[in-house]
């Protein structure tokens, strides 16, 4: 198989591990097959890619879409970088938990978090890039940003002193958001097969 289940968290995040053929001349390796994402219980159907570079210490999140929501299949094409995952779907016995997990160009690791999941990343090298699979078209209009450091949550980033921008200065409190009506749109449904391992980090 071309790729396998890494490891499942917080009842809907999954992390890939791509198969990689490697030589002298250098490696191959396939990021997405829809036959293999079907089979893995994972969505196929993308309509949105996008690439994004940042520099040494930033830190970008905690961001999601609530309309259409959207999910994320991201992965780290040039250096290495934190990635974030953090269960905002009221109702969820994972509320404001989160999981992360370190990603590079070098252990390949994809990281699948669906909607109902506010995403970040830590730029742990001097050039960090991503390219990430979306599940559903931008639309400013229901783009959120999550305080980086809110509290309630208290992600471990793994640097001190991040480069944040003043969007995500200016994020909501996962507290204030439950409170906004746009939130039931993001409503907790089980995501994980029965007997899949979940893996949690503390939160809430």
């Amino acid at each position: 198989m071309p790729m396998q289940i890494h490891s499942r968290h917080l009842d809907g995040v999954v992390v890939v591990q791509p198969d990689c053929f490697s030589d002298a001349r250098g490696f191959f390796m396939e990021t997405y097959r829809e036959e293999q994402f079907e089979i893995l219980g994972l969505p196929t159907h993308f309509p949105q890619d996008n690439h994004s570079r940042s520099g040494a210490g930033v830190v970008r999140g905690l961001h999601f879409q609530y309309h259409p929501p959207m999910g994320k299949i991201i992965r780290v094409t040039r250096g290495c970088g934190y990635l974030v995952a953090v269960d905002i779907r009221k109702g969820s016995p994972n509320l404001g938990k989160w999981v992360g997990i370190e990603s590079s160009e070098d252990n390949r690791l994809q990281m699948y978090a669906p909607a109902g999941f506010a995403r970040g990343l830590c730029a742990l090298t001097e050039i960090v890039e991503i390219q990430y699979k979306c599940t559903a078209a931008y639309n400013q209009a229901a783009d959120v940003s999550i305080r980086w450091d809110d509290p309630q949550i208290n992600v471990q980033w793994p640097i001190a002193n991040p480069q944040i921008s003043q969007r995500d200065q200016n994020g909501l409190l996962l507290r204030d958001w439950l409170m906004r009506p746009e939130s039931e749109r993001l409503s907790y449904s089980p995501a994980l097969k029965p007997g899949a391992a979940a893996v949690s980090r503390s939160g809430v």
